[in-house]
């Protein structure tokens, strides 16, 4: 905390946050936060990045810049986008729900953004931890304006029990993991007000509590947590919390996903909008499922094993992240 409270400027953090264009719009009675940057001539392609928890819309802020205007980095024009990357419904900015609500209204939501707010009729989508699954609802319920999507979480599940050994050998991989990473998502899926009390008034706690995940969940294989992120990005995501007190309703969003009906897919029932996956290795908790999982769920065009990263892949390798976002794009 020396660093919080001695070396911390958070009036650069806030120019940090203000370098990029946000506005807020009211969709279905519940305000929506949003960067939304114009690419530079010759792309123009829109692209909605969804964060999770415990991120913010600050875990795409190194990718924006080579995203929107890929001539700056070296790049191609024609690879550049039209970038909305909004706060999740009780994240940071945007309004507070009255009640919990889940990924499902959530890709609702912010497919009303896209369509209604700001008229992009066809659009691509990227998306990871919760924004995974947000956008996992985007292709299978608007794929009419979802063109395609883009993951680095796979959020659904297919019907039916797992087939084949390695399937097998992923359920009991993953039930070991939860077991002992996953005492988190058990108490924000069933009792976020317990911990909401524990933590409010408590930016310590709150911060503890985000710090613990981000450093389970990054690829430390081959670099210390102190070289994975900044102090001031870790910092400045926190404070996003803190200060919008949305710690609490952050915890809400995994009781919305029960309240909502989970992640297993009815039978008979696929996400048929073009699905590429980028696989970053340092997934701890939430490793990929075997490729026969995955096609049972998602009709997958594209699947890029990266050569490193984790759970917060935007963050954490950026330019392995642009990069496949832009070989992504270009197919679909």
């Amino acid at each position: 905390t020396a660093y919080w409270t001695d070396g911390f400027d958070v009036a650069k953090a806030v120019d940090t946050l203000n370098r990029y264009p946000q506005f807020t719009a009211r969709v279905e009675d519940l305000d929506i936060h949003f960067v939304h940057v114009i690419g530079e001539a010759g792309g123009k392609r829109p692209l909605l990045l969804t964060h999770g928890w415990p991120g913010s819309h600050f875990e795409f802020w190194d990718a924006i810049e080579p995203l929107a205007f890929p001539s700056r980095h070296g790049g191609d024009p024609a690879d550049a986008f039209d970038l909305v990357i909004p706060s999740l419904p009780g994240f940071g900015f945007s309004g507070k729900p009255a009640k919990p609500i889940g990924q499902r209204t959530t890709a609702r939501l912010f497919n009303s953004l896209m369509t209604q707010e700001l008229g992009y009729d066809r659009y691509l989508a990227q998306g990871g931890d919760w924004g995974g699954l947000v956008t996992s609802w985007l292709g299978l319920d608007h794929s009419a304006h979802v063109k395609a999507i883009h993951l680095n979480m796979i959020g659904f599940r297919p019907s039916g029990p797992p087939q084949g050994e390695a399937e097998i050998a992923w359920i009991q991989r993953t039930g070991f993991a939860m077991d002992v990473m996953g005492a988190y998502f058990r108490l924000q899926a069933s009792k976020p007000q317990s911990l909401a009390w524990l933590g409010a008034g408590n930016p310590v706690g709150q911060a503890a509590w985000i710090l613990e995940r981000f450093h389970d969940w990054a690829d430390l294989s081959a670099k210390p947590f102190e070289a994975a992120f900044s102090d001031d990005q870790l910092l400045t995501n926190i404070m996003l919390y803190v200060m919008t007190g949305s710690f609490t309703t952050g915890a809400w969003y995994y009781r919305g996903l029960m309240e909502e009906g989970g992640i297993v897919l009815p039978a008979g029932t696929r996400c048929e909008t073009p699905t590429a996956f980028a696989n970053f290795p340092g997934e701890a908790l939430y490793q990929a499922p075997p490729r026969s999982w995955c096609d049972r769920a998602y009709n997958i065009v594209r699947w890029t094993d990266m050569p490193r990263g984790g759970h917060f892949g935007a963050m954490e390798e950026p330019v392995l992240f642009v990069e496949d976002v832009r070989a992504w794009a270009r197919q679909a």
